[in-house]
């Protein structure tokens, strides 16, 4: 539960961040036996970003293994781990972690949602582009890690699936949520996720992201923390 409630804070941080300041006292604070978060304008993100060529040679998305057991002993993969943190209304959780009831709001698109089957969750960084930007040289656990990362609450996200498919394995340059409210939010998410595991990025994406942040989310704050 507490898990639960951390993951559902850090979202709605983030939704808010370009609002806020973020002072580096606040910054260095993090709870015992964590690394401290790193928090830093969107454009000072990207230029921490390193740029190389993508290669999808031998990619296969049972290269990562997916939704396992989740962070929690309490029965639930992390599919469902992820749609208990993030229900705005929470739902209830029956035998085999079963889910019915519950409201969950879809930020791509700003849909509000009562089935949890019309859900998908997103790999922020699709597992195909991680494989393309780095993750082809993990070890098979280090990619499981990634693909039920639930120490962010920007790495996985409970989306509509219509939004999550018409993403895909794009990146900025090729995708953006239809909401334009979600953009800013969205960008500095990918971004926040391709530094927590240190992934590069082609110049093409690159060069989309420096046109948010020299234009419409120039205020974004990117906060993330090094994954383990």
């Amino acid at each position: 539960m507490i898990n639960h409630l951390l993951r559902g804070f850090g979202a709605l941080s983030l939704a808010i961040v370009p609002l806020l300041a973020v002072t580096p006292a606040q910054a260095a604070q993090a709870p015992q036996g964590l690394r401290a978060a790193e928090v830093t304008t969107f454009a000072d993100a990207i230029g921490q970003v390193r740029v190389d060529d993508e290669d999808r040679t031998g990619y296969t998305r049972s290269s990562f293994k997916h939704w396992n057991s989740g962070d929690l002993a309490d029965g639930c993969n992390t599919r469902n781990e992820v749609l208990l943190a993030e229900a705005i209304t929470a739902p209830v959780v029956g035998a085999g972690c079963k889910l019915t009831g519950g409201v969950w709001l879809s930020y791509y698109d700003g849909q509000q949602v009562t089935d949890p089957g019309t859900l998908d969750i997103d790999h922020m960084v699709p597992l195909a582009e991680a494989w393309d930007s780095g993750a082809s040289a993990w070890t098979p656990a280090r990619r499981e890690g990634y693909a039920n990362d639930q120490g962010a609450a920007t790495s996985l996200v409970a989306v509509t699936a219509r939004t999550n498919r018409q993403k895909s394995d794009q990146d900025p340059a090729e995708w953006l949520p239809p909401a334009p409210e979600a953009q800013c939010r969205y960008v500095g998410e990918w971004v926040a996720t391709k530094l927590r595991w240190q992934l590069s990025a082609d110049a093409i994406e690159l060069e989309a992201l420096k046109v948010f942040a020299d234009g419409p989310c120039e205020d974004t704050v990117v906060s993330y923390q090094p994954a383990p």
